[in-house]
C-alpha cells in the first residue's frame, strides 16, 4: 500500500491523512483539510478531482454512523508514538469503512502477553494495525493487540517508506534491504483497505 501522488484519479479510495494535492493546484472542498499548503483527506471516502474548476473533495463511503464499541475489531493507522503507547487513527470498524475517524490508544501493556521493552519493537508511525477495543472510558478508545489474529497488517520501512514483506521472523524491505521487527497479524498483507 503506497501513497499515491497528488495526480491520482477521481474515485480513488482515500483514508484520513492521505495527501490529495497542494493549494497551488487545487481549491480544498468538503472532506478535506489543509496543512502547510498540502491538501489531505479528512475522511474515508472517494477522492473527487474536479479538474475544470480546480477543486478537490472527498465523498464519504457508507451510510449510518459507526462508533467503536468494547470488543469490536478495528483497523487504524499508527500515529504519534511514545515509548509506552501509540495513538491510532481508526478508519475501519468490523470490516466497515468509516466516513470520519476516531482516535484510539494502544498501550504497551495491551500489546502481547510477553514482555515488550518499547513500542518501537511492536509498531512504527504509519503502520496499519488491527486491534480490539477493550475500553471506551472517558471517550478514549483503548485498544489491544494481545490476540493471535491481531497486530500489524501493513508495515512500512523506517528508512525508505516501502511496504515491508514478511521473511521468517522479521520484516524485510525489498527496496533497501532493511530488516525490522513488528507484532504482525497472521494474515499480514491481506487486510482489504
Amino acid at each position: 500500500m503506497s501513497l499515491k501522488p497528488p495526480e491520482q484519479k477521481s474515485g480513488h479510495l482515500v483514508v484520513p491523512g492521505e495527501r490529495l494535492g497542494v493549494i497551488e493546484e487545487f481549491i480544498p472542498d468538503s472532506g478535506t483539510y489543509v496543512k502547510d499548503g498540502v491538501i489531505y483527506s479528512k475522511i474515508v471516502g472517494r477522492a473527487l478531482l474536479d479538474l475544470l474548476n480546480k477543486r478537490v473533495s472527498v465523498y464519504p463511503l457508507g451510510n449510518g454512523e459507526l462508533i467503536p464499541k468494547v470488543s469490536s475489531t478495528v483497523v487504524g493507522q499508527i500515529g504519534n508514538a511514545q515509548s509506552d503507547n501509540v495513538l491510532v487513527r481508526i478508519f475501519k470498524i468490523e470490516n466497515k469503512m468509516l466516513s470520519g475517524e476516531f482516535s484510539g490508544i494502544l498501550h504497551i501493556s495491551d500489546v502481547s502477553d510477553r514482555y515488550i521493552d518499547s513500542m518501537n519493537d511492536v509498531c512504527k508511525p504509519g503502520d496499519i494495525v488491527r486491534a480490539k477495543v477493550i475500553s471506551g472510558k472517558n471517550r478514549i478508545f483503548h485498544l489491544s493487540t494481545n490476540d493471535k489474529n491481531l497486530g500489524i497488517v501493513y508495515a512500512f520501512c523506517s528508512r525508505c517508506g516501502n511496504l515491508l514483506e514478511p521473511q521468517r521472523y522479521e520484516l524485510h524491505c525489498p527496496k533497501c534491504g532493511n530488516t525490522e521487527n513488528r507484532k504482525i497479524a497472521p494474515d499480514y498483507g491481506k487486510e482489504p483497505l
